[in-house]
């Protein structure tokens, strides 16, 4: 299939924000509705999921009020102690372990997928099949049988965390929705149900995930840069901009599509035509950061102007738990271990099988 790809930040900006760009294929993908994508496409569950991810106009609203409520700032605010407990006892466990580890396995990812495990009430014995299935999501390099094969991994399990939460329904985020369902069938179809769960865990991790891998990188990598937050020159929130900046932990996010023919910046899209949000391009725009874009600098001005949460109706809606979750992160991390070095060339680590998650395999770090 043919995309615009969209990476000029200012453009994207627009667009984001148009009335005229939707996310439904349903509705305005003309190959879609058309019969042209393939079922077997790899990348199908990315536009044929039912929820807000790809809803429009009034679906759009209905289907984000209910969740938004639980991500204002004061909610995630209240989740601080909390998030607290959980970073400080997975700094314990590293100081327990090996000096030599894999910090993106054993920090940056079971931290976020913990709490929003936890908040959307994901049972233990069902998270290291969830993660497989997730991280297929992401996988992009994927054939068409294995990306069926992990959809229907996929949509199982959540199936049987909607089941077991109308059995057993407790005070979880995803025990809320289930109890709209039933209340109401206008407010949520059972398609749509399993679909926002989708959307909330697998999101709800994969961005936070890749922040804190990237920034970890990025300071283990740029001592000075370091030395100067710890010097209280810059603040933990500027860490967290400029490596959203840097290296957006969604690189590209599929797909968006002509409402109308739209003419921009001397660019004519047709209605039905695909739009692809290159957010990592859109971070590395001179016009924008400055010719030294591709450089790691918290004194960047622009820092805080980048698209990596998305704009407009779509922003992201975890965006203030992923970066509380960052903000007590970070300094608690470097805190603990303040001789934490990299324990691989930068050129030794492994990128992600995906054009859409920006991270590594692992990131092998010594602690002291």
């Amino acid at each position: 299939m043919v995309a615009w790809s969209v990476t000029q930040p200012e453009l994207l900006r627009k667009l984001l924000a148009d009335p005229r760009v939707s996310k439904n294929p349903n509705l305005h993908w003309a190959a879609y509705r058309a019969g042209e994508i393939p079922e077997d496409w790899p990348l199908r569950i990315w536009v044929s999921v039912q929820n807000m991810f790809t809803a429009y106009g009034g679906d759009h609203r209905r289907l984000r009020s209910l969740v938004s409520k639980a991500f204002t700032p004061r909610r995630v605010e209240a989740l601080r102690p909390w998030v607290e407990q959980l970073i400080t006892g997975l700094l314990d466990q590293l100081a327990a372990g090996p000096d030599s580890v894999d910090l993106r396995e054993n920090f940056a990812y079971p931290l976020p997928i913990e709490v929003i495990c936890q908040l959307f009430g994901v049972p233990e014995e069902h998270r290291p099949e969830l993660r497989r299935a997730v991280d297929g999501v992401f996988n992009t390099s994927l054939s068409a049988e294995e990306a069926q094969a992990n959809g229907v991994l996929m949509y199982g399990i959540l199936g049987q965390l909607v089941a077991n939460g109308r059995e057993n329904p407790g005070e979880d985020l995803a025990s809320g929705l289930i109890a709209a369902r039933d209340e109401d069938g206008s407010v949520l179809e059972e398609a749509e149900l399993i679909d926002t769960l989708i959307l909330m865990i697998s999101a709800g991790h994969e961005t936070t995930v890749n922040l804190l891998h990237h920034a970890i990188l990025a300071l283990l990598t740029h001592p000075e840069e370091l030395a100067k937050v710890r010097s209280g020159e810059h603040t933990w929130a500027e860490v967290i901009d400029e490596t959203m900046r840097w290296q957006a932990p969604i690189a590209n996010l599929p797909l968006r599509y002509a409402v109308e023919d739209i003419e921009i910046d001397g660019v004519h899209i047709k209605a039905g035509e695909a739009i692809l949000a290159s957010y990592a391009a859109a971070g590395r725009s001179p016009e924008v950061h400055g010719s030294d874009a591709d450089e790691f600098r918290l004194s960047r001005e622009s820092k805080s102007q980048h698209l990596s949460f998305g704009h407009g109706v779509h922003y992201c809606l975890g965006a203030p738990l992923a970066r509380l979750e960052a903000e007590l992160a970070l300094p608690a991390l470097f805190e603990r271990f303040p001789d934490l070095a990299l324990a691989a060339e930068v050129s030794e680590l492994e990128k992600m099988p995906s054009f859409i998650s920006n991270g590594h395999t692992s990131l092998p770090v010594r602690l002291k």
